[in-house]
């Protein structure tokens, strides 16, 4: 009995699976993109109205011309795969709000991107914002949030009552949203976000490179976050991120593929 309860979740789960693009990582997909997109723009806005927007016209302007043409080289990446319709929903947004202690940036399911005022001096210039935004938009299309909020239902629900939980309990999934999208912490889950950290910095390689941005930079932009921390990061096994030398390592070993997709 056990071995068939076994065997039919493994036939769940299998056909619930999708595929990274660059990776070819599978990954679990037990939530449509049209629901998490919906979520993700609800909470984009409600981020807006709770924050300033910065005024500075220069960075302002930066964060959104790298946006376009990171969004451009994506567009152009899917459609050479055949998976244009990964794409659907996407409504892409690129602001920066006006905070000069928080050290960010991310971007939502569905291309909703934001910048903090802080993080602009490291980036230093608009090879720095390719960095970010390339790793920040990686993890929307390697849907790193719908795969965190898979995982968090069939750990909270089972997969047995998973359609029922999200229908009777919405505030249970909104927070398990909350955390899939970066919103919030999960000690359990620590070593599966820095999988997603490190993926995401592969194929925001490719990203930044196809846009026109050349991926030797990237490694430099986590030497200037290594000044900054002063070396005082949290043990790599505490921490949700991997360490910044184990980036800038990682960064390097990639940079001859996406130099293949690099043009001037």
């Amino acid at each position: 009995m056990i071995k068939s309860i076994s065997a039919i979740l493994s036939i769940l789960l299998l056909a619930a699976c999708a595929t990274v693009p660059v990776t070819g990582r599978r990954q679990v997909s037990l939530v449509s993109n049209a629901e998490i997109i919906q979520m993700s723009a609800d909470q984009y806005q409600q981020v807006l109205r709770e924050n300033k927007l910065s005024t500075n016209q220069e960075q302002v302007a930066m964060v959104k011309r790298v946006g376009s043409n990171i969004k451009t080289a994506v567009e152009q990446y899917m459609a050479s795969k055949g998976a244009s319709a990964e794409l659907a929903g996407f409504n892409w947004e690129f602001n920066l709000i006006q905070d000069d202690q928080t050290v960010n940036a991310w971007c939502m399911p569905g291309g909703k991107v934001a910048f903090y005022t802080a993080i602009m001096p490291i980036c230093k210039d608009e090879l720095g914002v390719a960095v970010v935004m390339g790793h920040e938009v990686a993890h929307a299309i390697a849907n790193h949030g719908r795969e965190r909020m898979s995982q968090g239902l069939i750990a909270q629900f089972g997969l047995g009552t998973l359609g029922a939980a999200m229908g009777q309990n919405p505030t249970a999934t909104q927070n398990i949203f909350m955390q899939a999208v970066g919103m919030g912490t999960n000690i359990g889950m620590l070593k599966f976000s820095r999988s997603h950290e490190s993926e995401a910095d592969h194929i925001g390689l490719i990203f930044m490179a196809m846009a026109g941005y050349d991926p030797n930079e990237a490694p430099k932009f986590w030497e200037r976050m290594t000044e900054l921390s002063g070396g005082q990061q949290p043990p790599e096994f505490l921490s949700t991120h991997p360490s910044h030398e184990t980036r800038i390592q990682d960064l390097n070993g990639w940079i001859p593929e996406a130099m293949q997709y690099y043009k001037k």
